[in-house]
């Protein structure tokens, strides 16, 4: 039997970014939106974007995966094309989302994400809250939403008493059944940068020690990442992934994403990491090949 395809992307950061009514530019979206003009634009590019996209459909994966950012400012005029960009990924059956930091902005748009994508969200049993849980072939995706709104400067992530207590419940029960478990959430379980950390890891570490799952894919940093945390049965894989529209600019690889391969085998489960990232001419190129699991 063929291995169980999964593509993981992050931080498409739609652009171009509409034009801005003067009420939205207030507060957090004012800096925001100063930043777009002055430095994002320069490297957020939707034929990059593009090209990255089609070269996931020409690799056929059995499924898509996509961590959060797919706005920029959460501005109304946002959610709408980013909703038909994700449509053009995939179908729902197809392709899973979860929101990231940008996706909930400001507060008074934070629920257009959940609203917009609603069926992109929706577990097995149609519930839109997290987490949540897909079954598709061998994988259990698992679903975290750290998406909440921040002051200005500031792009933390957090999920919470009550999304943590639900989690270890959801582990609990999945305990009982042979799947590949794989949690996705935006924000990584460790980072140097304090403005941009999830506030609760140690305690979905603490979970994830407990409980442990196969493998977890976040974006946020917009960089190449491994990082190793301890699980029940060994250490459990996290890996990010560059902007899938981003020019390569300063410490940033340009676009790219993973692809994993999933199977079980006599010894229990195997999983192949191919990254494929965009060169200088929009062409999408394999960079790395390695075992993860």
């Amino acid at each position: 039997m063929a291995p169980f395809t999964l593509a993981h992307l992050s931080d498409p950061h739609l652009p171009p970014l509409p034009k801005p009514r003067l009420i939205e530019l207030a507060g957090k979206r004012a800096l925001g939106y100063v930043n777009w003009t002055r430095n994002r634009h320069n490297y957020h590019r939707r034929e990059v974007l593009d090209a990255l996209v089609a070269d996931i459909k020409a690799q056929a994966p059995d499924h898509i995966a996509v961590t959060g950012d797919l706005v920029n400012l959460a501005m109304e005029a946002e959610f709408a094309p980013a909703r038909a960009w994700l449509d053009g990924v995939g179908p729902p059956d197809r392709v899973t989302t979860i929101p990231g930091n940008h996706d909930a902005y400001v507060r008074v748009t934070r629920h257009r994400f959940g609203e917009t994508f609603a069926p992109y969200l929706a577990d097995d049993d149609g519930n839109t809250g997290f987490p949540g849980v897909r079954r598709r072939g061998p994988a259990a995706l698992i679903s975290l939403s750290s998406a909440v709104p921040t002051p200005p400067l500031m792009a933390t992530g957090t999920l919470g008493h009550d999304q943590l207590a639900a989690l270890e419940r959801v582990l609990d029960q999945l305990a009982a059944e042979d799947v590949f478990r794989v949690l996705l959430v935006h924000h990584p379980l460790k980072s140097s940068a304090w403005q941009k950390r999830l506030t609760d890891s140690a305690a979905l570490l603490a979970l994830l020690k407990r409980h442990g799952v196969e493998l977890i894919l976040h974006g946020h940093d917009h960089i190449h990442s491994t990082m190793w945390f301890a699980g029940r049965n060994g250490n459990i894989p996290a890996i990010g992934v560059p902007s899938a529209s981003a020019l390569a600019h300063g410490r940033h690889p340009a676009a790219a994403y993973n692809l994993f391969a999933i199977e079980k085998d006599n010894a229990g489960w195997h999983c192949e990491q191919i990254v494929r990232s965009i060169d200088h001419d929009l062409q999408v190129r394999e960079i790395k090949r390695a075992r993860v699991v």
